[in-house]
């Protein structure tokens, strides 16, 4: 599954220019694609861990015949970490989000959309796969009440809700404006996908989803508020079950952790994807990651598999920080 290899482009800046400081200030944050014998590139810092066991469990994923896409950079200068097939341009289900949020707190700062605007959700085209909005009683809720939804728990209506009145065209203009030159948001979240439809929800690679998340906690996504108000969203989501089981928050409530991890991050999750980008930092380091899984979901135990290698993942990363 997923998209055809395309030819690796020029190393680009992250979003905003480069990472130059983990920013621990900011008001937000307070509280590969392989076919055959081909394997992942292995390419880590010298002097520092080399994510072996990632590494294998990757390259184990990936001979089942899954297109697999790791970047770990660091937030202190921006530096590669690990790299594997990290320019694949590859389906992302709902981590897609993240430059609609994007583009929503932007519309917010500018005035162009009010945060307490309300959206009735009967004229919201209907998703009712994932999230909350759909079993609540309240039939209608303001932009900024949706944007938490749809970062916290993923709620496709939300988002929906959101891509409404952002338009889709407003997005990828935004996406255009930020470097992105090979993430793309393709669709609405719709239950059933005709042959009409987009075949996919979003695009992406992990470099460039490493990249956006770096910005964010760097305040260069756009402009500071911006970047604090989209990584406020983001620190309450509460799908800390594949890279972020490893950091043991709790999932409902890790915003202000008592042990001094700062982490925020976004997943997503659809038939045969699965997806996770985010930062984590520690007393060691801070770094930001993304790591994208296209398999073929015929069993649980092709599920299991690929999602092991995100926990695998996850307790390098925890060791690489902390």
């Amino acid at each position: 599954m997923g998209m055809s290899p395309v030819p690796e482009p020029a190393p680009s800046d992250p979003v905003g220019g480069p990472v130059e400081s983990l920013r621990r200030d900011a008001p937000a944050l307070r509280g590969a694609g392989r076919k055959g014998p081909k394997r992942l590139p292995r390419r880590a810092a010298a002097g520092r861990r080399s994510f072996t066991a990632t590494l294998r469990a990757l390259d184990e994923l990936a001979a089942s015949g899954a297109k697999v896409a790791v970047r770990i950079d660091e937030l202190d200068g921006g530096s590669e970490v690990l790299a594997g097939d990290d320019f694949l341009t590859l389906p992302v289900a709902g981590l897609g989000v993240v430059p609609l949020l994007v583009e929503v707190a932007a519309a917010f700062e500018s005035g162009r959309l009010d945060p307490l605007e309300i959206v009735d959700r009967a004229v919201v085209p209907g998703a009712a796969h994932g999230g909350t909005w759909q079993h609540l009683k309240a039939p209608a809720l303001p932009l900024i009440d949706l944007a938490m939804l749809a970062a916290s728990t993923g709620d496709a209506l939300a988002a929906n809700a959101l891509l409404h009145r952002a338009g889709l065209q407003s997005v990828r203009a935004r996406i255009e404006q930020l470097g992105l030159r090979r993430t793309a948001l393709l669709d609405r979240f719709r239950d059933d996908r005709g042959p009409d439809d987009a075949p996919h929800v979003a695009l992406s690679t992990a470099r460039e989803m490493a990249q956006v998340f770096a910005g964010l906690v760097n305040s260069s996504v756009v402009s500071p508020g911006v970047s604090a108000q989209v990584a406020e969203w983001l620190s309450l989501n509460h799908d800390l079950s594949l890279v972020a089981s490893a950091t043991g928050l709790d999932p409902f409530s890790h915003e202000n952790d008592q042990h001094g991890l700062l982490f925020v991050n976004k997943t997503g999750r659809a038939a045969g994807v699965r997806a996770e980008a985010g930062v984590l930092g520690g007393p060691r380091a801070g770094v930001a990651y993304a790591l994208i899984a296209n398999f073929d979901d015929l069993s649980i135990a092709h599920r299991l598999r690929a999602h092991d290698a995100f926990r695998v993942l996850g307790v390098e990363l925890m060791e690489y920080v902390y």
